[in-house]
């Protein structure tokens, strides 16, 4: 029961770091219609960021964390607005470019800092207890901080002027367009917004489990993963799904080790879409 009740407490941890993800991703397809393959890019470059504050500049954790948030962000603005935005329309063109751009940052962050993964301690150390339950510190913490921008999203996107105008442009951008909204202004802000997540992410994993510049490739294979089960498209789902993954990912490794984990979660994912082919919620915010 102790074991039991200790892999929940990991698998909602891990599901709501993959929500992050998902949620990003989600975003970005959405609004953009954009499959953004540099998005496992911007979570490992969050984490570099977040090292090199701390080790480089020698500023707090929680600093290094904003630091890398805005810094992912920012790049993602650019990205967007510079580059993307000139074949938005084009998919193969739009998939092209954010492959990459996380080609061109794997391997530029190989070059700064080499191959070896660098030593990259999280800040907080030791365990919770009760009774007979254990689990580390760290996964509370990024548990409450990921629990924390989710509901920050949440509330970006439903509770402010902004949030509704990128709602609109996802629903239907000929009509949004047609009520004043001005997808130029508003698709760099998403692609931030959602670069900003990755890289939060990042910053928070990365230190307990591990940093490479190969870091972002599972990253990627899992937000994709995850986005597909909960529907493409559908924030709700690619929050649903996301932590279905992390229980399920959790449990089964516990219980049975990593890679029977994994094929336990490509069969479930596999099942779900023959009885639900358009996911777990099956609504694509653009055009559904």
């Amino acid at each position: 029961m102790e074991q039991f009740s200790q892999a929940m407490i990991i698998g909602v941890s891990l599901g709501a770091q993959y929500a992050l993800l998902a949620l990003g991703f989600t975003l970005i397809f959405g609004i953009l219609g954009v499959v953004n393959f540099s998005h496992g890019g911007f979570y490992m470059l969050g984490g570099y960021v977040a090292y090199s504050c701390v080790y480089h500049l020698g500023l707090p954790y929680p600093l290094a964390v904003l630091a890398a948030v805005f810094a992912t962000g920012a790049l993602g603005y650019l990205f967007e607005l510079v580059l993307l935005e000139r074949v938005i329309d084009d998919h193969l063109s739009t998939l092209m470019l954010t492959l990459g751009l996380y080609l061109i940052v794997s391997t530029a962050v190989l070059l700064i800092f080499g191959p070896v993964s660098p030593e990259f301690p999280f800040p907080v150390s030791g365990a919770w207890r009760a009774g007979p339950i254990y689990v580390p510190l760290e996964n509370l913490v990024v548990l409450a901080v990921c629990v924390c921008a989710i509901a920050g999203l949440y509330a970006l996107l439903f509770s402010t002027d902004l949030g509704r105008g990128l709602r609109a442009l996802a629903d239907d951008r000929d009509v949004a367009m047609a009520q004043g909204m001005r997808p130029k202004l508003l698709f760099p802000l998403a692609f931030a917004l959602a670069t900003g997540l990755a890289g939060l992410t990042g910053a928070l994993v990365t230190p307990i489990l591990s940093l490479s510049p190969s870091v972002g490739d599972p990253v990627l294979a899992t937000s994709f993963l995850t986005v597909i089960l909960g529907g493409l498209g559908s924030l709700g789902g690619a929050a649903l799904a996301a932590f279905v993954v992390g229980i399920v990912e959790a449990y089964t490794s516990v219980y049975f080790g990593g890679s029977v984990g994994a094929l336990v979660l490509f069969i479930l994912v596999l099942v779900i879409l023959v009885f639900r082919p358009t996911g777990l919620l099956g609504r694509e915010i653009r055009g559904a």
